[in-house]
């Protein structure tokens, strides 16, 4: 049950986005990275499982952003599609430097693609940091799915698993209240950019998840999920294998994966086991420009935490024109 947190509320930051990534802690996943030619434009991390390794979550080096959460399903199986939701993702941030596709466009060509509805549900948001972002659905039954935000200052918005207009969510609203407050420290106590980031970090920290009985399942914990915006680990993490009775391969980031269904869909044993919030991401992008982006990935692909010295990786650029 992924989260992220889109604010202009700092004088000192034309836009601010935190993310959480929640997921089965066994999927192999990679650190933040700039991607290989062709596209070395583009940063992020990416899920290694599926062949065309999509992202959740990517900045360019023009400025172009998306950031997306899965949709609420009643079940894992529900929530995963025929193709990767990361695949519209990608078709954003892998646009040729010197496309000039704009966010309406994009937006309006992928909701009108019959594509989108083989794809597990999903909310994307998408734009030019420097610009106001979409969000889009292929969940919003509206004739008109797409709202604007980041379109002026002061704005600190949160999206989630559910409808973006949808409040009912309590990590949503704390999560905006916090990230305000956040804010407004950091100004006050006039902290460099660092502290800022660790506020921010904090921001994404913050559990407040019930815990159920110590051998509950990551399934039984959806209906709670909503409560929190740090997912500590939860579930339990049995032996990783396939139907077949073959033992996974020990999920190292240059381990091939395990095939995926004759279908498409991820390798079962991805879909179970210990859930927690696996990776934490801030960017922040200046009114000259310039972009941080700070990503911390709290466990392996073994499902274990990763020591503190080693789990940061931060980045600098200035957008190109």
């Amino acid at each position: 049950m992924c989260i992220a947190f889109f604010s202009t509320a700092h004088p000192q930051y034309r836009l601010i986005i935190c993310n959480n990534r929640d997921e089965f802690l066994h999927r192999p996943t990679s650190r933040a990275e700039w991607w290989p030619t062709p596209q070395s434009h583009v940063l992020s991390a990416r899920d290694l499982v599926r062949a065309i390794h999509p992202t959740w979550m990517g900045i360019t080096k023009q400025g172009r952003v998306a950031v997306l959460t899965n949709y609420h399903e009643d079940t894992c199986e529900r929530a995963v599609g025929t193709y990767s939701r990361g695949e519209v993702v990608n078709s954003w941030l892998a646009l040729p430097p010197d496309s000039p596709q704009t966010t309406k466009e994009f937006v309006t060509e992928s909701l009108s693609s019959g594509k989108i509805k083989n794809i597990g549900g999903f909310n994307l948001v998408c734009g030019n940091v420097m610009e106001p972002l979409a969000i889009m659905s292929n969940r919003d039954p509206d004739e008109e799915p797409v709202f604007w935000i980041a379109d002026k200052q002061g704005q600190t918005v949160g999206l989630s698993n559910t409808d973006y207009d949808d409040r009912s969510w309590p990590k949503v609203p704390q999560g905006e209240e916090l990230l305000v407050d956040a804010i407004a420290a950091h100004v006050q106590n006039q902290e460099n950019e660092d502290g800022l980031v660790e506020r921010l970090l904090g921001v994404l920290s913050t559990d407040t998840l019930p815990r159920l009985a110590p051998t509950a399942m990551a399934q039984e914990y959806i209906p709670i999920l909503s409560q929190s915006i740090f997912i500590p680990p939860v579930g339990c993490d049995k032996a990783q294998t396939n139907k077949a009775g073959v033992s996974a391969r020990e999920d190292k980031e240059d381990s091939p994966p395990l095939p995926s269904t004759p279908e498409g869909q991820p390798n079962h044993v991805y879909l179970e086991g210990l859930y927690a919030t696996q990776k934490q991401t801030v960017i922040l992008v200046g009114f000259d420009g310039r972009v941080r982006y700070f990503e911390r990935t709290l466990y392996d692909n073994d499902a274990q935490p990763i020591p503190e010295e080693a789990r940061d990786r931060s980045f600098e650029f200035k957008i190109e024109a």
